[in-house]
């Protein structure tokens, strides 16, 4: 029993008829009458019962027809996902991403995605919340990890992940010892920050609007470990996500007085077009965070 002989059966099931069957399948009449007794002779029961005008599913057939049915209908599933995959050959995924969840969240994850479609090609952008959104609009990248709050309405944004922002300060400062930290006190500190743009800069400069406060903002940089180096040897501290003291040794984490949970959202172009190899891709770090 093979695909051409189930598919075959099928057809002439439907058609009740092996001459309106032969049209359909683009094949002399002949040719299927053979296939069909090939087909009976090889389960060596009877599929159909035949007459002048049209021909009837034994109990047999009917039973088999409902098995041919899922049997094609799976081999059309199969055929379907590859030809997909052949999309992805020379696919390209545009991301945008913040440095710090570049450098401790997603390099997992575009291993994996990598692993499982080595042949398409990944081009990772560094950049902060606010660059980020522009290259979304202006179509210079097709998908990018944002900080969800005041998105602009041409983009669609999808809940990825909550993470605390925390002060982070040296092993050795004094700060260590406290449970938390006030905003009040951490800006009477110097500050080792990123530049404007960015989700924790933004951050920064909401609570200082906010509550009236003039930060001491002592090193400016868009570099991670500059920001690391600076903090580990107590000359600043910083503001950072909590995943970043996770896996970082000699800086500690101490929460705010009043926790700050900062929503992480992947983002595309509203009404734009969105490749096979986003669609994977997006589909590919749903089922990794859902995990």
């Amino acid at each position: 029993m093979n695909i051409r002989q189930l598919t075959y059966f099928v057809t002439l099931a439907e058609t009740a008829n092996f001459t309106r069957a032969a049209e359909r399948l683009n094949i002399a009449q002949p040719a299927l009458s053979v296939a069909i007794k090939k087909l009976e002779g090889q389960l060596e029961l009877p599929l159909f019962h035949r007459n002048e005008r049209k021909v009837v599913l034994t109990h047999e057939g009917e039973t088999l027809l409902t098995h041919a049915r899922l049997i094609l209908q799976q081999v059309k599933d199969a055929n379907i996902a590859m030809a997909e995959l052949k999309g992805l050959e020379k696919g390209e995924v545009r991301l945008g991403l913040p440095s710090m969840l570049g450098s401790y969240y997603f390099p997992e994850i575009l291993m994996g995605f990598k692993s499982r479609y080595p042949n398409l090609k990944l081009t990772i952008v560094e950049a902060g919340t606010q660059s980020i959104r522009k290259m979304l609009l202006n179509g210079e990248l097709d998908l990018g990890i944002i900080h969800n709050a005041d998105v602009p309405e041409h983009l669609e944004t999808e809940h990825l992940l909550s993470s605390q922002m925390v002060a982070v300060v040296s092993k050795d400062s004094e700060l260590t010892q406290q449970e938390s930290i006030t905003f009040s006190e951490f800006f009477k500190h110097e500050l080792v920050m990123f530049k404007e743009g960015y989700f924790h800069r933004e951050f920064i400069d909401s609570v200082c609007l906010q509550h009236g406060f003039e930060p001491h903002i002592a090193f400016e940089t868009n570099l991670l470990q500059m920001i690391l180096k600076i903090v580990r040897n107590d000359f600043a501290i910083t503001a950072l996500l909590e995943m970043v003291t996770e896996h970082e040794k000699d800086v500690v984490a101490v929460p705010f007085t009043d926790r700050v949970d900062l929503e992480i959202a992947i983002a595309w172009r509203k009404n734009g077009y969105l490749s096979i190899a986003d669609r994977a891709f997006m589909e590919f770090l749903k089922s990794t965070t859902n995990n």
